[in-house]
């Protein structure tokens, strides 16, 4: 039994700050849409608080989302362990503005017994492709608060 999926699964259709256990998560605020063991996907209004001076969404909102949802990803796969990002490897591809719409999907590509490597994509509400990045995440003795 996943328990981990199972909790997800409740929580589709709600927003972090509703239904979230990670603080930082939680203050980004994404809506839950879709779940699966490795996989996951969620929707996030772009703030004015998540901007630049130039009005587009700061770079360090889109790696921080994306490191958000990887650790989601690795963690629909039920694992007692924490796991940690070694690396994040981020391509800036589009800018997003105040109030657009941005869909983020993650998967994990390989779950090894210590690492875990997951891909993650930001497409705009034009369906292009924002932002993507890739992670290898290390199993620690950290388990859940």
């Amino acid at each position: 039994m996943n328990k981990a999926l199972e909790i997800f699964k409740k929580a589709i259709g709600k927003e972090a700050k509703d239904a979230g256990i990670s603080p930082f998560g939680m203050w980004l605020n994404g809506k839950l849409i879709e779940v699966g063991e490795g996989n996951i996907t969620l929707e996030y209004k772009v703030r004015q608080e998540f901007t630049n001076p130039s009005g587009m969404i700061h770079g360090g909102i889109y790696a921080g989302i994306m490191d958000e949802v990887i650790g989601m990803a690795v963690y629909t796969l039920g694992q007692d362990s924490f796991y940690a990002a070694v690396n994040l490897n981020v391509d800036f591809l589009r800018p997003s503005t105040v109030g657009e719409v941005l869909t983020v999907k993650s998967q994990v590509v390989r779950a090894g017994k210590t690492l875990a490597h997951v891909d993650c994509q930001i497409f705009g509400s034009d369906g292009k492709l924002k932002a993507k990045a890739t992670s290898n995440l290390t199993k620690t003795s950290f388990g859940f608060k």
